[in-house]
């Protein structure tokens, strides 16, 4: 969803085509021709035959293409920094190996009676990063780099959803964090995304 968020509010003709990975689309051969790696996002960049994978670099890719909307600080080398550190962390690590252990802890080993404890550990993951987010956004800043929404902002707002959808009470635990999600859900761009989706979210 970050990136159909950056896309809409770049303002620029894009086609989207949905991957259902619950049923696995992500390893059929269909998918697997376009990419190999067998990952969402995916984007076809013109002229080119291979796609451009892996969320920072789509994203980073799409902001400096269109750098009037502002959406990475392209004349700020170290706001556009502070951009690169926050994704490193949240994909990295948040999404790879704390949601990566909760929602596919067969990645991690091949013995299933582990399964539970690194599901267990997965959700730990989660819990000290969403602590250390909830953290930086409370020092009174609007969006998560300071200054302006950038490519960072989407992903924040699609971490927050995945709490929610694991049963962590985001708003109760993540005042300064439901108050950056309160911001992303009032830009139109994102109103956009969750109708286009059919996502229903709320703070």
């Amino acid at each position: 969803m970050a990136v159909h968020i950056a896309l809409e509010e770049l303002g620029v003709a894009y086609e989207l085509e949905a991957v259902p990975i619950a049923q696995g689309a992500t390893q059929q051969q269909a998918y697997l021709s376009i990419n190999p790696k067998g990952r969402v996002p995916a984007l076809r960049l013109p002229g080119e035959t291979s796609v451009l994978t892996e969320l920072p670099a789509i994203l980073t890719y799409l902001a400096r293409q269109h750098p009037a909307a502002g959406l990475l600080p392209v004349n700020d080398a170290a706001g556009e920094a502070r951009c690169h550190e926050w994704l490193a962390w949240l994909v990295g690590w948040i999404h790879a190996i704390g949601y990566g252990e909760i929602w596919r802890p067969a990645r991690f080993t091949g013995i299933e009676a582990n399964h539970d404890e690194i599901r267990a550990n997965g959700k730990q993951v989660v819990l000290d990063a969403y602590a250390k987010i909830e953290a930086a956004l409370a020092d009174g800043r609007e969006w998560a780099v300071p200054g302006s929404y950038t490519i960072v902002d989407p992903f924040l707002l699609v971490l927050y959803a995945w709490g929610m959808r694991i049963g962590i009470d985001m708003r109760a635990n993540y005042l300064a964090w439901s108050g950056h999600m309160q911001r992303s859900l009032a830009r139109p761009a994102v109103q956009r995304v969750l109708q286009r989706e059919g996502i229903a979210l709320a703070v």
